[in-house]
């Protein structure tokens, strides 16, 4: 299995357990939204909000060219990271389509990340995020 093939299925497994068996869509938007606080509040400290907002926004770019479905319902928010915005736009979604673009969402933000710090770096600083999903490539470069 492929790093990025690998951290796609748990950043997949982590949103999953997120979400649950949630049925409410404005649930499913929340638990879907707590992820997206917890990577900026765990990713400002070390690049900064601006940092942070310009990889969502790239991400967010990436997603909708690659996914052009997406790209009506969500181009307004490539302007700021605002979550509040995004999280009506998801409770208005059906939950498979508010999962799947989150999914494809947060995969990109990752392998952004990831291109510029490098994949165990990126894995350490979202470990909190995904919970332990990510930790068989973090604890595979600790030194002993």
């Amino acid at each position: 299995m492929s790093p990025e093939s690998g951290a796609s299925q748990k950043i997949a497994a982590a949103l999953a357990y997120r979400v649950g068996s949630l049925v409410d869509r404005s649930q499913v938007a929340s638990a879907i939204i707590s992820m997206f606080e917890d990577i900026n509040a765990a990713l400002t400290p070390i690049i900064g909000p601006k940092g942070v907002a310009a990889l969502y926004r790239r991400s967010l770019f990436l997603c909708m060219s690659t996914h052009p479905i997406y790209a009506d319902r969500y181009k307004g928010l490539a302007v700021a990271m605002n979550l509040t915005e995004f999280r009506s736009i998801l409770s208005e979604q059906e939950k498979t389509d508010a999962v799947c673009f989150s999914e494809q969402l947060l995969k990109t933000f990752y392998e952004l990340l990831a291109t510029l710090i490098g994949r165990s770096l990126a894995a350490r600083l979202l470990l909190d995020v995904w919970g332990n999903f990510l930790s068989g490539s973090v604890s595979q470069d600790t030194p002993q």
